[in-house]
Formats: C-alpha cells, structure tokens, sequence
C-alpha cells in the first residue's frame, strides 16, 4: 500500500470545518484518498479522518503537525496525524483458550493486520509453542489471588519494555489493575463473550442459555477501570435456538469473537476509532 498520512480530527461542530482543513491539504497540493466526517446533533461534535497521499506533500510529518496547529487551534480540535508506513507495536495477552490469539496471529502472518507484534503475554504455558512457531516472545507471568499485585508489575515493566502502543487481550481471563488500565487508556482492546450490555461478567453463555436467549454475540471494546463497559469498537451475533447446549453457544460464539476482536483490532490500527465520552466513532 501506499504510504499515507492519517488526520484523525474530533472538535466542537461549526461551519467551515471540511472546508478549511480541506484548503489547507489544497494549499500544500495534500491528495485526499479517503475522507470521512460524521457530525454528531444530539452532543454538537464533528468528527473527521482523511488520508493524504505522503508523497503529495512537500514536508514531513513533524513539519505537517507544525503546519496544522493554527487551524487546530482555531476549531479547538482534538487531533492526531500518523504515518501508515510507521506500524503500531502490539502486546497480545492470552489465558488458556487460542482461537482468537490464533486468529489474529494468522491474519498477522498473511499480512492482514499492519501492526507489529512484539510479544505475547499470558497467565498460563499452553500456548507458547503455537506463538514461538511464529518466532514472536512469549512471557509466562503466572497470576493468582495472593501474588497479583506483583504479577501485573512484571506485566507493566513488559509493556514498557517492549514500546506498546496497543494491548489486546485476546480471552485474557484476568481484570486488569486500574493503574495500568489509566496509562494505557484507549489503547487496551478486548474481547468480550457476549453482546453487551447484555451478559456482562463472567460465563455471560450459561447466563444466555438460562435465559434462552436466540441471538448470542461478542462485543470488542477498550478497557477501561469499570469492567466491560469501556467504549465498544464493533459488535456481531450469530443465531441460537432452543436446541442449542451451553456447548453449543460456547463454539458457535468463539466464530464470532475472533471475527469480530480481528476487525476490531484492524480498525485501531488503521487510526479508523475515534472514541468520544464513553462511545466510538468508527470509519471502517
């Protein structure tokens, strides 16, 4: 792909705004390869993401954020602009279950997802052999009531370690401290094992199937301090009936969480989430 520079903009709606950002990517003969804007009515907020050809321009990112910050200023823009040819560094954290890590691990490897990944962090051993395959680091940091604290300290030092721009927890079956969830704040991906705000917690298929539910779904969302109720980035379902065993949902349901944690991860990476309060704005 072409490399391009991603302006990810969000500020208070007014007239103008396409327009002026728009004349100043004219001025510097900027070539606009996707632009979307999406204007909130009930909060009064803009939104919007454009990519620019680099070799349109006739400077470099720093010069363009330079460049940039007057019109910023004058729209009060919460703003962003990064180059695709500088990939995002990714922790995976895992437990015990693959079929996500596996997905986006195969995704990764045919070149799928434009990301780094520089390590995989997990409570338990049962997965090295499949990541060490992928000649990618894997970190045992055993966790358990009495040595928590401890535990997600040596995790920290490795999302230091290792650069992080981005942590999935990819069925990651442990609730990550709030400090780390504040340092890294939108920038912890999850999946979660059910349509929230439907079955939030712990086992949300038994809680599905005792409730005889006919859809059942998975929910990729930021982690925040609160337990799944972060900002969600995407959502699917999949169809049940009453013939359906909590076996049953349980492997109907991995189908749509990796699917869904994949897109949601992709959308991040490709600076498509734009997060607002406690909701996202996504240009996919």
């Amino acid at each position: 792909m072409e490399r391009t520079y991603r302006l990810i903009i969000s500020c208070p709606d007014r007239t103008g705004i396409v327009a002026k950002v728009s004349n100043f990517l004219a001025t510097y003969n900027g070539w606009i390869t996707e632009a979307s804007h999406h204007a909130d009515q009930k909060t009064g907020w803009f939104f919007m993401r454009n990519e620019i050809k680099a070799s349109s321009l006739s400077f470099d990112l720093e010069s363009f954020r330079i460049a940039f910050e007057p019109i910023a200023k004058e729209y009060a823009m919460c703003w962003s602009v990064t180059d695709s040819d500088v990939k995002k560094r990714v922790v995976l954290m895992a437990s015990k279950e693959s079929h996500c890590l596996a997905d986006i691990l195969h995704r990764w490897h045919s070149n799928e997802l434009d990301a780094e990944i520089v390590a995989v962090i997990s409570n338990h051993n049962d997965l090295r052999r499949m990541v060490e395959w992928h000649d990618i680091p894997y970190h045992y940091v055993p966790v358990d009531k009495d040595n928590k604290p401890a535990a997600f300290a040596q995790v920290s030092e490795l999302v230091e370690k290792y650069q992080t721009d981005v942590i999935v927890l990819a069925r990651y079956m442990q609730i990550l401290p709030p400090d780390l969830c504040e340092v890294y704040a939108g920038k912890v991906i999850n999946i979660h094992h059910s349509f929230l705000p439907s079955f939030a917690g712990a086992k949300p298929y038994h809680k599905a199937y005792d409730r005889g539910v006919k859809l059942i779904g998975a929910t990729c969302h930021y982690v925040t301090q609160d337990l799944d109720e972060g900002p969600i980035i995407d959502q699917d379902v999949i169809r049940v009936s009453h013939r359906d065993s909590t076996e049953d949902m349980v492997r109907l349901g991995k189908d749509v969480e990796r699917t869904v944690l994949s897109r949601g991860l992709r959308c991040h990476l490709e600076d498509r989430v734009i997060i607002y309060e406690n909701k996202t704005v996504v240009f996919n």
